[in-house]
């Protein structure tokens, strides 16, 4: 059985979950925030460590004005409605991205919410804002110049925004869609990749589970026979 520290999952499918209901994309959106809550709970009961959920990637910005302002808004709630929660159930908040183009009050609270649960150990949501993994890539050989450090495979993760945290096991993308959208490219190298076809505000805790399973049954070779 392999052991199984770290999940990432692109939530892919919300605005078209909206859309397949006759209602708008943010109304998918708003859906696709109960499957987060599912699945912080279901990794805190299968002990895994960190959950990294790509909720806003740099080329995201392309999306309508109006699509972006309710995306904030919803975070900003999320925000709001969970940071006291994540402090009492001792689940840590990471933001991994860029987010000094954010508004004041937003960054602020992104940032508050890190120090407040700073401390926690039972699982850590990696919060991927305003990422994209070639930019992240940049800015690590950009910080080993600064720096004058050798390049090379350590220092380079030592300098990505998911320094210190192992890289994934598993990354599950769902919404019938099979790219990696440029997400996590270094850290995924030899992840074990579930492509799901329901639409994310569709994923439900035994599809999760299923994915689990067969993960831990799943022969990992990391190049050997």
């Amino acid at each position: 059985m392999n052991s199984l520290q770290h999940v990432a999952i692109i939530m892919d499918g919300n605005g078209r979950w909206g859309i397949k209901r006759k209602k708008s994309r943010n109304f998918g959106h708003k859906a696709g925030l109960k499957t987060v809550e599912k699945i912080i709970k279901i990794s805190i009961k299968n002990k895994i460590k960190y959950l990294t959920l790509f909720a806003f990637s740099t080329e995201n910005w392309k999306r309508p004005k109006n699509e972006i302002k309710f995306l904030f808004k919803l975070l900003d709630t999320f925000i709001n409605k969970k940071i006291v929660e994540f402090k009492k159930n001792n689940i840590r908040l990471k933001i991994i991205g860029d987010i000094n183009n954010f508004n004041h009050k937003l960054k602020k609270k992104l940032t508050d919410s890190e120090k407040i649960t700073l401390k926690n150990k039972k699982l850590q949501v990696n919060l991927a804002l305003n990422y994209g993994s070639k930019y992240e890539l940049v800015r690590a050989f950009k910080l080993l110049n600064k720096k004058k450090f050798k390049v090379n495979i350590k220092n380079i993760e030592k300098n990505l925004y998911s320094s210190g945290i192992p890289d994934p096991e598993i990354l599950i993308r769902t919404g019938n869609t099979h790219r990696l959208s440029n997400f996590l490219l270094w850290q995924l190298a030899y992840t074990e990749i579930f492509f799901e076809k329901k639409l994310w505000p569709d994923f439900n805790e035994k599809d999760y589970s299923q994915i689990l399973n067969k993960y831990k049954k799943t022969k990992r070779n990391f190049g050997n026979i």
